[in-house]
């Protein structure tokens, strides 16, 4: 990889990688270096040897660590087609202009004969802090032969799109605080519909049915329901608790998981009664007419589970590591470390873990001296989730201690030790 990968999407045609990599204060290798300038009234006769010296010690320092920094707001920026099988690029796309890219999806447009297109999120001037951009785009490619990127039309909008998603036929964009939906047009793309009213910035879409999950920067997510009759979008539910929302997915229909930048991970729902009162309403007058408290939405979610792992979550994702296996949650943080959240398919499971770690709690407490309920409960009191690096733990206690536990359990100290390992295979 030249730049560093920020997102990235499968092409179901081609099977190949389109990964987007962008750069803050960068150039591309190869980039004419910077020559140094000479102040006025400098002795040019005396300081010759000097200066000669300077430029090849920085010619040097050029050749050894790349191009040299062109300043905040500058970015370099480009799209990869890679063929992971084989390990090699297949077609790379520099961005021009100073663009960065920030998003990406593949989406297929119903009037287009089931091609797959590539639209990419680009932002013009992007600066960080103070923050400042000067609008965006949504580039739409196709892929020739599945080897090639090839260039249908370029659409420019008001603010960077900082999220793209597919949704029945036509693209789901979220531009600043405004969710859109674009359809293919011959020379760009053409809104069809929007809504302004979400709070700060979406940085994340998905969907399932004509159900739209969006988050918001520091509002937690949104239940959103598009009405294709009057093709209008309405946000139906909301979380109670702030988020900042880091990354999130879908569980089921009514239950998402999401993690925020303070190293929280929480699995919110939508309760039973409300979602059937959604569904069953075929005209969407009640959306029409249902207002919210305080410019939130009618409906709340309602927390099942918390835990704070202590450190900011990068991405969420549900998987099984093992064809045949468990599925899992799993999450990347900021420090490098990763971790899995396994759910329990039996109610035995839950008393005895919850068990072995309260009494982990009370025979095993921290080097450092503090409540480990504490430090697990740190923004909000840890729900219906045991700490498996606890349990983990008694294995390294005095035999004395073992035994201690393993009677209180009414178990041997070897049928704890089953139990833990039967947990770590399901996973592994």
């Amino acid at each position: 990889m030249t730049l560093t990968p920020r997102r990235f999407v499968i092409h179901p045609a081609a099977n190949h990688l389109v990964v987007i990599e962008s750069d803050n204060n960068a150039a591309f290798p190869g980039a004419a270096p910077q020559q140094p300038k000479i102040e006025d009234g400098e002795d040019m006769d005396m300081e010759t040897d000097n200066n000669n010296k300077d430029l090849s010690n920085q010619a040097e320092e050029f050749k050894a660590y790349g191009c040299p920094k062109p300043g905040n707001g500058y970015w370099a920026s480009c799209i990869r087609l890679l063929d992971v099988v084989e390990n090699r690029t297949l077609d790379l796309l520099q961005l021009t202009n100073n663009e960065a890219a920030l998003s990406i999806c593949t989406c297929v447009f119903h009037d287009k004969g089931g091609e797959v297109f590539i639209c990419v999120g680009t932002g013009k001037d992007v600066r960080f802090n103070p923050s400042s951009h000067n609008g965006g785009f949504i580039h739409v490619y196709r892929l020739v032969e599945g080897q090639q990127f090839q260039l249908v039309h370029k659409t420019p909008v008001e603010q960077p799109p900082q999220s793209l998603c597919a949704f029945q036929g036509r693209l789901l964009v979220g531009i600043g605080n405004a969710l859109r939906i674009y359809d293919m047009g011959k020379k760009k793309l053409l809104r069809k519909c929007e809504n302004r009213s979400f709070p700060n910035l979406i940085t994340s879409i998905a969907t399932q049915g004509d159900r739209i999950y969006v988050s918001d920067v520091q509002e937690g997510i949104m239940f959103v329901k598009y009405k294709k009759s009057d093709n209008q979008i309405y946000v139906f539910a909301d979380q109670v608790t702030p988020r900042w929302v880091t990354s999130f997915v879908t569980l089921d229909y009514d239950t998402v998981a999401l993690a925020d930048k303070f190293g929280n991970v929480m699995i919110s729902r939508l309760p039973a009664q409300t979602s059937d009162e959604i569904e069953e309403d075929p005209t969407g007058s009640k959306l029409k007419v249902e207002q919210g408290y305080l410019n939130g939405a009618p409906h709340k979610l309602e927390d099942i589970a918390h835990f704070h792992v202590g450190d900011t979550i990068n991405t969420l994702t549900r998987t099984s590591l093992v064809p045949g296996g468990a599925e899992a949650l799993f999450y990347t943080t900021l420090m490098g470390s990763m971790g899995a959240f396994l759910p329990f398919i039996s109610r035995e499971d839950v008393d005895f873990f919850t068990h072995l770690e309260m009494h982990m709690r009370q025979e095993n407490p921290p080097l450092c001296g503090r409540d480990h309920l504490s430090y697990r409960s740190s923004f909000v009191p840890v729900k219906n989730v045991i700490d498996g690096d606890l349990c983990e733990q008694y294995s390294s206690l005095e035999p004395a201690k073992q035994k201690q536990i393993a009677e209180e359990l009414d178990r041997s100290p070897m049928e704890v030790m089953k139990k833990l390992e039967d947990i770590r295979n399901r996973l592994l």
